[in-house]
């Protein structure tokens, strides 16, 4: 969703800047912001392998922004229908106008998404820190609305556990007003709205000086290690 302050129109040029100020406070771990995305499907897509989930015929990418990481949830997955799913108008036009004609993806707000399609996945990332903790509820509710029996949400956030995860937010300035979510709270959030907690994963262990030891990180999933972790439930 939208992260600034003001909710007025995103133009290219926040765009622009937006990515600049992101890359720049990751930039520590000698990676961009396509590295940690790419990674975060690459997980996804093993943890459902390892349910038995059968591919997904409908996804919703809830909080998709730009539409980024929309179209890769549509190559990672082809032949689903991929929705994108934000509350700002001018981030959705400009999704619109990057997304190939070819990629299946369309993007809504989400009083406009069809209201018969049930997602059998939600992917959402870094969207709940900020969204301030009274309207959570609210925003769980419609995504459980929206899902199809026995449909997995994928919620990726920021581990606030992690010292250098709360350092990296300090320096990037559309998160400098967030409410961080620790993994415990988001576990307990989604409990409380009637989700099925399946397992929780961590990631981003090591920066890129360290690269070699990024063999390791499936092995160190389930310690809070990582600067993001995944919540996946049903």
């Amino acid at each position: 969703m939208d992260a600034r302050p003001d909710k007025g129109p995103f133009q290219q040029a926040d765009l622009a800047t937006y990515d600049a100020e992101l890359n720049q406070g990751i930039s520590l771990s000698g990676e961009d912001k396509d590295f940690f995305a790419a990674g975060r499907l690459e997980i996804l897509a093993r943890c459902l392998q390892s349910q038995g989930s059968a591919a997904p015929s409908a996804i919703l990418d809830y909080g998709c922004g730009a539409g980024d990481t929309t179209v890769r949830l549509a190559r990672l997955w082809p032949g689903s229908r991929v929705v994108g799913v934000d509350t700002s108008e001018s981030l959705l036009s400009i999704a619109r106008s990057r997304t190939p004609e070819a990629s299946r993806c369309e993007f809504h707000t989400p009083a406009s998404v069809p209201e018969g399609l049930r997602f059998d996945l939600v992917y959402c990332n870094g969207v709940f820190h900020h969204i301030p903790p009274a309207e959570r509820g609210a925003s769980l509710n419609w995504i459980r609305s929206r899902m199809a029996p026995s449909a997995w949400f994928s919620l990726w956030e920021n581990n606030s556990w992690n010292p250098g995860t709360r350092w990296v937010m300090s320096r990037i300035p559309f998160d400098r007003d967030a409410v961080p979510l620790s993994p415990a709270c988001a576990v307990r959030m989604l409990k409380r709205h009637g989700f099925s907690v399946r397992r929780r994963d961590f990631a981003f262990v090591f920066p890129k000086c360290l690269k070699k030891l990024r063999l390791l990180e499936p092995w160190l999933r389930k310690l809070p290690l990582g600067a993001q972790y995944q919540v996946l439930s049903q």
